[in-house]
């Protein structure tokens, strides 16, 4: 392994521990049900089982997406531009895909079905920003990044 690589990697591991830490902390501002606690210890042991640095990351990444899940399903927390990202898939493949076959027959030149997905990606990232503002304001967004 060449020195670039493991120093690319330690940045990485530093970072995404960096992140981790972040998402317990906000978690630990909110009341959580034992339960729920109980889950996002385990994702915690997990992590601090590994032993060598790529498992290390891999295990880090796959906690902290589990963390995540378990917020948004048990606790209704989200972590930011979460709706957003959801929408932007959401709305590409079929508000942007639809409206690009619509022009494109309206004009018989099927060519023209790409243009649809400039359309999509506003509509969506416009509800999916609106509903990341109504989690901020009702208090159900977390000061995280996904």
């Amino acid at each position: 392994m060449s020195p670039n690589f493991k120093k690319r990697q330690k940045k990485r591991i530093k970072k995404l521990t960096i992140k981790f830490q972040q998402l317990i902390s906000a978690l630990s501002e909110r009341e959580i049900p034992e339960t729920v606690i109980f889950s996002i210890n385990e994702e915690i042991d997990k992590v601090n089982q590994t032993q060598s640095e790529q498992i290390f990351t891999a295990q880090l990444s796959k906690s902290y997406r589990s963390i995540l899940k378990i917020a948004e399903k048990q606790l209704n927390l989200y972590a930011k531009d979460h709706y957003r990202n959801m929408w932007l898939a959401l709305g590409l493949t079929a508000f942007g895909i639809l409206f690009g076959f619509a022009i494109s027959a309206a004009a018989d030149h099927y060519g023209l079905i790409g243009v649809g997905l400039p359309i999509g990606f506003g509509i969506s990232k416009g509800i999916g920003t609106k509903k990341d503002k109504e989690a901020f304001e009702h208090g159900r967004q977390l000061n995280v990044e996904m």
